[in-house]
């Protein structure tokens, strides 16, 4: 799962991240509005952490802008204790959520989680298909009732995959997932291909049905 960042503190911007990353996100992040912006003109993200004051400009324009881009990340407001009018102008403009500062990197990581399960997985904690059964809070895979250990890399795969069932990603989208990289011309899908090959293979040697299927030239498919 894929976050943007947007956060003119260097150390808060660092300190989500690093935690962020720690539970298996990927990050990617602005320290200013044009930035911002640029951001999220280049990339779609499962969350967005907004700040609101920024250098440049107001973060609840990038709300604004988003609306009018129709698009569907989600997006979370870092606000100031006292700024309850800008939180609540942000929940009207379509932002999702708000946290205020300070805040426990803790409680930020429970309110993403619970933005991107409505937002993507129907609000569910556990997602099953057949014998594949995902525990997303635990971070477990289990088929046929026996656990199979993924890397992180490929724990979020399988998540991308499954909450986007019966839909062609591309490899470009799969490795701008992987890499957290904003805009990226790849010369070379091969690690994509290696983290494929590899989530492939464990979830067959415990028993998985082929729901994962290569749609050559363009990307892969979760079928259900």
């Amino acid at each position: 799962m894929k976050i943007l960042i947007i956060e003119d503190e260097p150390e808060l911007a660092k300190s989500m991240g690093v935690y962020l990353r720690d539970e298996g996100y990927t990050c990617d992040f602005a320290t200013d509005y044009t930035e911002g912006l640029e951001k999220i003109h280049a990339c779609n993200y499962d969350c967005i952490l907004l700040d609101i004051m920024l250098p440049g400009g107001n973060g609840l324009a990038i709300v604004e802008e988003l609306k009018r881009l129709k698009k569907n990340d989600g997006t979370i407001i870092i606000s100031a204790k006292n700024s309850l009018d800008d939180r609540i102008k942000g929940l009207h403009l379509g932002a999702d959520d708000y946290i205020s500062k300070p805040f426990y990197l803790s409680e930020l990581s429970a309110r993403i989680f619970s933005l991107i399960r409505r937002r993507q997985l129907g609000n569910v904690n556990i997602i099953e298909q057949n014998e594949l059964k995902v525990d997303i809070l635990g971070k477990e895979v289990t088929i046929h009732d026996k656990p199979v250990v993924l890397t992180k890399k490929e724990f979020g795969l399988l998540l991308l995959l499954m909450s986007n069932a019966n839909r062609v990603l591309s490899k470009s989208a799969l490795a701008e997932h992987i890499s957290g990289a904003g805009v990226v011309d790849f010369d070379s899908y091969d690690h994509v291909y290696a983290h494929i090959k590899n989530l492939k293979k464990k979830l067959n040697d415990g028993g998985c049905g082929n729901y994962l299927r290569t749609i050559y030239g363009t990307g892969y498919k979760w079928e259900i």
